[in-house]
C-alpha cells in the first residue's frame, strides 16, 4: 500500500479564491450606489491592501475621505461581506483540488481573519466539499504566521507536521509561516505573466511564481 501523502496547507484569500477581485467588484458597486468617484476603487483597493489593513482602519479612512456620503451601515456592509458574498472558485483551482485529494494529499486550508466571514467564502464556493478540514485565525486565537495556527489545522485532521508544504501569497504570513514549523512550501505572487501548468500528482510541489493556485500547487 502506497505511504499516504502529507498535509498541503492552503491559504484562502488570493490562493484558492481571488480575494481580491471580489472585493473590487463589491467596490464598485458601493461607490455607485453612494454616487462617488469610480476612479476612487483604485484608492479603496490600495487602503484595503489585499484585506491585511485592519477593518476598522479602513472604515475610518472611508468615513475620512467621504463623510456622510458613505453611511457607517453601508462601509460596514462593504467589508463583512463584500468580498465573502462575490468570491468564486475557479474550475481549474476546483480541478486541481480534486486532483490532489485523488493523488492522496491531505488538504487544510489556514486562513486569516474573521471566522463568520472566512467560513461563508469556504461554504459559498464549495471548498468545505473539496478539503478535510480548515482552521481560522479568529477561532483558535493565533494569526498565521504564528506556529500554533499550523498545528491547529494539523489538529483538526489528526495529522502532524512532519513533511507538510504550505501554499501561499503572504511572504510574511505563509512562507514565514512554513518555516516556522520546519514546513517546506510553495510562494505563488500575484504575477500574471507566470505561468504553469494546471496539474496536481504525487510527488513534490515545485515552487513558482505564478498567479494562480494549480500552478502554484504543480507537484510533478
Amino acid at each position: 500500500m502506497p505511504m499516504p501523502l502529507p498535509l498541503l496547507l492552503l491559504d484562502l484569500d488570493n490562493t484558492l479564491v481571488d480575494r481580491d477581485a471580489a472585493f473590487r467588484a463589491a467596490v464598485a458597486d458601493f461607490l455607485a450606489e453612494h454616487a462617488l468617484p469610480a476612479h476612487d476603487a483604485e484608492w479603496l483597493m490600495t487602503v484595503d491592501a489585499g484585506g491585511y489593513t485592519p477593518r476598522a482602519e479602513v472604515a475610518r479612512a472611508v468615513h475620512a475621505r467621504y463623510g456622510e456620503r458613505a453611511p457607517g451601515r453601508a462601509v460596514r456592509d462593504l467589508l463583512d461581506r463584500g468580498a465573502a458574498d462575490r468570491v468564486v472558485l475557479s474550475g481549474p483551482v476546483r480541478g486541481a483540488l480534486a486532483r490532489a485529494l485523488t493523488a492522496g494529499w491531505t488538504l487544510v486550508i489556514v486562513t486569516n481573519g474573521r471566522t463568520a466571514q472566512q467560513e461563508t467564502k469556504i461554504r459559498t464556493t464549495g471548498l468545505d466539499a473539496l478539503v478535510h478540514g480548515w482552521v481560522v485565525s479568529e477561532a483558535v486565537g493565533h494569526k498565521k504566521p504564528a506556529p500554533e495556527i499550523f498545528h491547529a489545522a494539523a489538529a483538526t485532521v489528526g495529522a502532524g507536521l512532519d513533511g507538510a508544504w504550505v501554499i501561499g501569497d503572504s511572504p510574511h504570513a505563509d512562507i514565514a509561516g512554513a518555516a516556522g514549523i520546519g514546513a517546506r512550501s510553495v510562494w505563488h505572487p500575484d504575477r500574471p505573466r507566470h505561468r504553469g501548468r494546471h496539474r496536481l500528482g504525487r510527488r513534490r510541489p515545485r515552487v513558482r511564481g505564478t498567479r494562480h493556485f494549480p500552478s502554484a500547487a504543480s507537484i510533478t
